[in-house]
């Protein structure tokens, strides 16, 4: 027994034996918890019980326990792959532990990815070249020497594409703006939507703008996205030279002022330009709502105008032809409790509207003029709330009120609001009062609507429910 763990190889192989199956069993304890925990550790630590361990074990059992030569072809390609897989699970672990952790807004979140992979594949180069070094013995000083004046001649002969290459990864490492991000570069205004080692390429509305890394980074550009700032979207309107400036006016501002997605406490601008131009200047909380806050005031003005009987573009008319008094009244018949004599009276007395996704169909706080009924399409009633916010009580179809008050004189406490396009038909309160004395069981009706509605808007308030509960009208 003396005799046999006086030999060489005898401690070595022992420890091997037991030292092996122990790290392994370690190690996958160690992966199991991190990937319950999801840590990016997880990753490494299976490449070092996968590979790296049984590797490193090999090279030790052939060089120490059998004592074979390190001179020999087969263990130097042994020594090497078990030197690269040490290198490449070291450099796992210190992407994990530098950058994979990182903070948002610290230094090392802000650096590209790129800049990580070059610095990967130079320490890999380098631990190449060490490892062949000393397991091979080769020469890497003249390597290193062609190399670099290899990289000179190439550099001096592209030193333009290099140049804008290395404003590329400048800008990638600064990282002045994003992808997402709105750019006004003076020449070019638009959204970013890809940034890579040569150019950044802005989607504006001609298409898309190839702006080469070297102009950016030599240039001035502004990046209307960060910080994120108050932003004033300005747009010029034409309307016919004979419409009526203070109503034009007036119009405008009621139409922006509704407008979802202000800046609180900002009021819209209205300027007169002359020969049927206006301005409107809608103060929005950054550029990127500009769009959206474009695209839904020109909706809601385009039926505003054309209710109002000016002319948006020059053009007062209807896409489609609203209908007429007698019409509407014929539809609504049942709902009213109307004969075909009343229908022919009260026809010319009503007013038909149509209103567009969003608008307000009956305002709060007002005593209304008119009883108004949902003719056809969708909306709904709702407690006054900001711009932008909903807190619906009853929704509402073809044949709902949206003012059961004009006979109580009282003002609505609930504001209407279309979803889609509908059409409301407005009946004047002395012919609402002609109806009521003609068929006493209308007021019956109207009351019954009030009560409820009150009763709807008095549980929702005790509620204090902040989403939408929607009840059906009648």
């Amino acid at each position: 027994m003396a005799d046999l763990t006086a030999q060489p190889w005898f401690w070595w192989s022992l420890g091997i034996a037991v030292g092996l199956p122990v790290v392994l069993l370690v190690l996958t304890e160690v992966h199991a918890a991190l990937a319950r925990r999801g840590s990016p550790a997880a990753r490494p630590v299976a490449f070092l019980r996968t590979f790296v361990v049984p590797a490193v074990a090999l090279l030790l059992l052939v060089t120490q326990a059998s004592q074979v030569s390190a001179e020999v072809t087969w263990v130097r390609v042994v020594a090497t792959v078990a030197g690269l897989l040490v290198l490449l699970v070291l450099l796992s672990g210190f992407n994990v532990a530098l950058f994979s952790n990182a903070r948002e807004g610290s230094w090392r979140a802000r650096i590209p990815s790129i800049f990580v992979d070059i610095i990967r594949v130079g320490v890999v180069a380098a631990g190449l070249a060490v490892l062949f070094s000393w397991v091979w013995g080769a020469d890497v000083g003249g390597l290193f020497t062609a190399l670099g004046v290899t990289s000179i001649v190439l550099g001096l002969a592209l030193q333009n594409a290099a140049g804008s290459i290395i404003s590329g990864l400048l800008l990638l490492f600064e990282q002045p703006f994003r992808i997402g991000d709105w750019l006004d570069t003076g020449s070019t205004r638009g959204r970013v939507v890809e940034v890579n080692w040569r150019a950044v390429h802005i989607e504006t509305s001609d298409g898309i703008r190839v702006v080469p890394n070297a102009s950016l980074a030599g240039g001035e550009f502004t990046n209307l996205s960060v910080p994120s700032t108050e932003h004033t979207d300005t747009l010029t309107l034409a309307f016919a030279a004979a419409d009526p400036p203070d109503r034009v006016r007036a119009l405008l501002l009621r139409t922006a002022e509704r407008l979802p997605g202000l800046v609180p406490g900002e009021r819209p601008g209205v300027s007169v330009l002359g020969g049927g131009s206006y301005g409107v200047a809608l103060p929005l909380p950054g550029v990127t709502a500009a769009s959206a806050a474009r695209s839904a005031f020109l909706g809601s003005l385009w039926y505003a105008a054309r209710r109002e009987g000016l002319h948006l573009d020059g053009d007062a008319g209807w896409g489609t032809p609203l209908p007429t008094g007698a019409d509407a009244l014929r539809q609504l018949a049942p709902v009213l409790r109307l004969d075909d004599d009343q229908v022919a009276a009260f026809a010319d007395a009503v007013v038909v509207q149509r209103f567009g996704d969003g608008e307000v169909t009956q305002p709060p706080g007002v005593v209304p003029g008119a009883m108004s009924v949902l003719l056809d399409g969708a909306g709904y009633l709702a407690l006054p709330a900001p711009p932008g916010e909903t807190r619906s009580v009853l929704e509402l179809g073809p044949g709902d009120l949206l003012s059961p008050t004009v006979l109580t004189r009282e003002p609505s406490a609930l504001v209407g609001v279309s979803v889609g396009e509908s059409t409301v038909v407005r009946i004047p309160v002395d012919t609402v009062r002609e109806l009521v004395r003609q068929r006493p069981d209308l007021a019956r009706d109207v009351g019954a609507e009030i009560d409820r509605r009150r009763e709807a808007a008095g549980l929702r308030d005790a509620a204090g429910v902040s989403d939408p509960q929607v009840t059906r009208g009648t």
